[in-house]
């Protein structure tokens, strides 16, 4: 089921610290800092958990307390509101 886009611009809008992906016009990007190791895992799995009831999977990377995200819908080819609500649940959870 393709969702309407809204845009990038449109999404970081709605959020704090968020940007256009550098290099993806049609993506949103941020990234997370934690003390440690630890506290950016915790912050993934609760992450993956809600993914997984949103059935929306983000783009990440991580290195020891660094988690950088890159949201985009790709069955809408762009940025939906489900990449926002994900978005405003990571910024909640961090």
């Amino acid at each position: 089921m393709s969702r309407p886009r809204i845009g990038a611009a449109a999404a970081i809008a709605q959020l704090d610290g968020w940007t256009v992906a550098e290099g993806h016009a049609d993506a949103i990007a941020k990234t997370f800092r934690f003390a440690d190791f630890n506290a950016a895992f915790g912050f993934m799995t609760r992450v993956a958990l809600m993914a997984d009831k949103l059935d929306h999977h983000p783009e990440w990377f991580n290195v020891y307390n660094r988690v950088e995200v890159l949201l985009t819908t790709h069955d809408a080819d762009g940025v939906t509101e489900l990449d926002v609500t994900l978005a405003k649940f990571m910024d909640s959870a961090a």
